[in-house]
């Protein structure tokens, strides 16, 4: 059921929030075992909080959030060992308007750790298995989030995204996720990465249930009726060049219909586009670097390999690669800005391939070995170095794994690709597709 579908239920009393937790609950006992999308379970809170009085568009709905995100009285670990008994004395903001909105916190969700990687196989916590195929990666760093939102272990979820972290396991686990507009959600009460970057978003079945999270957690009003018709659509062909061909066949398809809905479609240059990882690199691993510093110089062996790496990356370059980087930002954004003149939304693969397995540090490209963590960064860093909204959402399978389409909005127009990415889904039932329960 789609999380719209069960604040409908919820609000005529068809099902009572306690019944809807209980569901919820007894659903990440029988399958989390195997999938590992959880890091803790709030179920005695959940269930009493299943009884507080009636309120707001999300009464009753059970929701999960990544943990780097507050949950007043949990632990917030971040995948860490170094966090590994922090527990929050105040929710974050986007948990207090949550509960504003009547939604009930179940659990806390596995992630990359610190949210600082695109895999989710913290070395403390283990890895987030793709209920598509369990020895697949969910991708990351919110892949616990992709993955209980897959598997029917929340209704919505929220997870962060800095450099592709929300779309990432949006597409690997056929889901949709939502990178929000920088600035538009706030983030106080969760764990950085980079201040510059950091977003928190939501991860649902649909365009329309994030439109919904959407609305609670950035106290918008989402509108998403009404249709592509006339829509101008930019096709990044230069990033379906870079996709495995069977990736870029089905996003050609996806875009195929959209031409079918009733909009227009053609070829855009994104100026920068091979530039704009570096770009970001200049920027993230300073202020990721800085965010860890007392750690980094007390607690250097309690990180994984990967994070730890990463972080003393930043500490190595100079002052000047991060004044070069925010002065590149600026031309970059600039640029990026002037392609929403011509065309309402930009369409490329969300990523290049479909979930590696656990343990592969390489996919295939090109005939080539590249580094996965690589091969994601032309397909996320364009859009998170300019802030712009984006939007992750199923448009088919290559070897029976979910691809994912990416609609990316000029800054500010989250609502344009919550509403194209609706259209879409009322054409198409990939995200109407479920995996099977894991054995």
């Amino acid at each position: 059921m789609s999380l719209r579908g069960l604040a409908e239920e919820l609000k005529t009393g068809v099902l009572s929030p306690r019944e809807a937790v209980q569901a919820t609950l007894d659903r990440i006992e029988r399958l989390d075992g195997k999938l590992n999308a959880y890091i803790s379970v709030r179920a005695e809170e959940a269930l009493a909080e299943a009884e507080s009085p009636p309120r707001g568009p999300l009464y009753g709905v059970p929701v999960a959030v990544k943990d780097v995100i507050d949950v007043a009285g949990a632990r917030t670990t971040a995948a860490s060992r170094i966090l590994a008994d922090n527990v929050a004395v105040r929710d974050a903001t986007v948990v207090a308007r949550l509960r504003a909105a009547g939604a009930i916190v179940v659990g806390k969700l596995n992630t990359h750790e610190f949210a600082f990687g695109a895999m989710t196989t913290s070395p403390h916590f283990g890895p987030a298995h793709n209920p598509w195929a369990l020895d697949r990666i969910c991708g990351g760093s919110s892949g616990g989030s992709g993955a209980a939102t897959a598997a029917g272990l929340a209704a919505g979820t929220l997870g962060t995204d800095t450099a592709g972290s929300i779309r990432i396991p949006a597409s690997f686990c056929g889901v949709t996720g939502l990178r929000p507009s920088s600035g538009l959600v706030p983030n106080d009460g969760v764990v950085p990465v980079s201040w510059t970057f950091d977003a928190v978003g939501p991860i649902a079945r649909s365009a329309e249930d994030c439109a919904l999270l959407l609305d609670a957690i950035a106290d918008t009003r989402s509108v998403v009726e009404g249709g592509v018709e006339g829509l101008r659509v930019g096709v990044v062909e230069a990033l379906l060049d870079l996709a495995d061909p069977r990736v870029a066949d089905t996003v050609r398809a996806g875009v195929s219909t959209l031409v079918e809905l009733g909009a227009t479609a053609g070829p855009v240059e994104v100026p920068l586009l091979a530039e704009a990882g570096t770009i970001k690199q200049l920027v993230m691993l300073p202020e990721a670097s800085n965010a860890h510093l007392e750690w980094l110089r007390t607690r250097l062996a309690d990180y994984g390999a990967d994070v730890r790496a990463r972080l003393l990356a930043g500490l190595f370059l100079p002052a000047t690669a991060y004044v070069t980087g925010q002065r590149a930002r600026r031309v970059y954004c600039e640029s990026v800005s002037r392609l929403f003149e011509r065309f309402d939304v930009l369409v490329a693969p969300a990523m290049p391939v479909v979930a590696p397995r656990i343990g592969e540090q390489e996919v295939e490209l090109g005939g080539e070995r590249v580094a996965f963590r690589l091969s994601v960064i032309p397909f996320n860093s364009p859009w998170s170095l300019a802030g712009l909204p984006v939007l992750s959402i199923p448009c088919g399978f290559v070897a029976g794994l979910p691809v994912g389409l990416a609609l990316v909005g000029g800054r500010h127009a989250d609502e344009t690709v919550l509403r194209v990415g609706h259209a879409f889904q009322r054409a198409t039932d990939w995200h109407d597709r479920r995996p099977p329960e894991p054995v």
